[in-house]
């Protein structure tokens, strides 16, 4: 199923998300006060449901065009006007959209169960529930912008420790920073890089490794990430692994891509590194870290992992990076004793909604390992939230993260 295809897939799934939204909030606006709005129950639905899917039309539109006339699938627009009168509205009301949808759907849950426990009580258990929705909307009317201006321009540095009593004293106390999907592009600029960045080498590393997705599509943005990237200092060096968007620079054709990204970045002295083992010396100790491509564009063969994971036995700290937090990887780290699994990917969930016991992101689909830290048996398993953005160019309750690892032997 081709990219564009998978788009309107969901642009269809959320107009229909959006019908039942406005449906539901009609029928209790009506419910709470009768007919004295009668106007703004008939008109505001469809001004709203207009307003909401002008980018999804419009985008629809401008793909088709570009594909007949010109061969290509543009997939954005390059214009301020553009994103802030259509594209950020649509992605705010929509977070807004979703987010009271699937708490709607719960208060129905919950209706259902206490029409059948508390019966004498019906309308009021009823009239609770429809203040309830309002409530909701109000609160969510408020929330959702603020989160996102909050998501894009704040960073967490998060610190995690890795305590192994096996650990030689010369690794007791080395600090790794892994940092991810950087995405360089219209909407990750120089200033949202620049201090991202600096928070990484203000945090004084010995060694900087990024899962990969250091752009998020075109050609245009390499020199940018490159150029920006080149401000990270770390005493034993900044390496990354390759990324899926690091494949599609030039859609098609995924050699071109990693040859000109990795042209870039060996300008300014950070290794692109694929399916190889880069072994570093602290004092007598040695740590390996293993660089593993396994992304849509191209899986590892078991071949190639089982040379990979075997060529340093000796090394006293093993670290596997790859892109995606795939459990069969992680379990193939962990067989061949690898001592952390690094990884990125998920920007932490992205688009993240607030849901009782659990946070709802279409990440989930994908994989249960979203962000934080994890453990395999002995392997320890570390997401980084990352920077950048994909297909949505906002970030809701999932702000971005830099790790840093601290090596222990306590």
């Amino acid at each position: 199923m081709s990219f564009l295809l998978r788009i309107v897939i969901a642009i269809f799934i959320l107009f229909i998300v959006e019908f039942v939204f406005v449906k539901k909030l009609k029928n209790a606006a009506k419910q709470m006060w009768g007919d004295r709005l009668s106007t703004l129950h008939k008109w505001l639905p469809g001004i709203y449901l207009v307003f909401i899917n002008i980018f999804p039309v419009l985008l629809i539109i401008y793909w088709a065009y570009s594909y007949i006339f010109t061969g290509t699938e543009r997939i954005y627009i390059d214009n301020v006007w553009w994103d802030y009168l259509v594209v950020y509205p649509f992605w705010v009301l929509s977070l807004i959209t979703v987010q009271c949808f699937v708490l709607f759907l719960l208060l129905d849950i919950i209706k259902l169960a206490l029409r059948f426990l508390i019966k004498s009580k019906r309308e009021e258990v009823k009239s609770v529930i429809l203040k309830t929705n309002w409530v909701l909307v109000i609160f969510f009317l408020i929330y959702v912008p603020l989160r996102v201006i909050y998501d894009y321009n704040f960073v967490s540095v998060r610190v995690t420790e890795v305590v192994n009593s096996n650990l030689p004293k010369e690794l007791d106390g080395f600090r790794i920073a892994l940092i991810a999907d950087v995405q360089a592009d219209k909407y990750t600029d120089g200033n949202r890089l620049n201090n991202y960045l600096n928070k990484v080498n203000e945090a004084k590393p010995d060694l900087i490794l990024i899962a990969g997705d250091l752009i998020t599509s075109t050609p245009d943005f390499i020199s940018t990430s490159a150029e920006h990237l080149s401000q990270l200092n770390a005493p034993y060096g900044v390496y990354s692994c390759i990324g899926d968007h690091d494949n599609w620079a030039y859609r098609g054709d995924v050699a071109r891509s990693r040859k000109e990204l990795a042209s870039a970045l060996d300008s300014v002295s950070i290794p692109l590194v694929h399916n190889k083992n880069i072994i570093f010396n602290v004092d007598s100790a040695q740590i390996v870290v293993t660089f593993v491509t396994n992304t849509y564009s191209e899986q590892i063969t078991d071949s190639t992992l089982d040379s990979l994971s075997t060529e340093c036995p000796d090394c006293d700290f093993k670290i596997f990076l790859t892109h995606q937090p795939r459990i069969h990887l992680m379990e193939k780290a962990d067989l061949e004793g690898y001592d952390l699994y690094l990884a990125g990917h998920t920007h932490g969930g992205q688009l993240t909604l607030l849901f009782p016991f659990i946070n709802l992101s279409p990440t989930l689909i994908e994989t249960k390992y979203v962000k934080g830290d994890f453990y395999l048996n002995n392997l320890m398993v570390v997401v980084n939230r990352g920077l950048g953005m994909s297909i949505a160019p906002v970030r809701y309750n999932s702000s971005p993260e830099i790790t840093i690892i601290n090596l222990s032997k306590l």
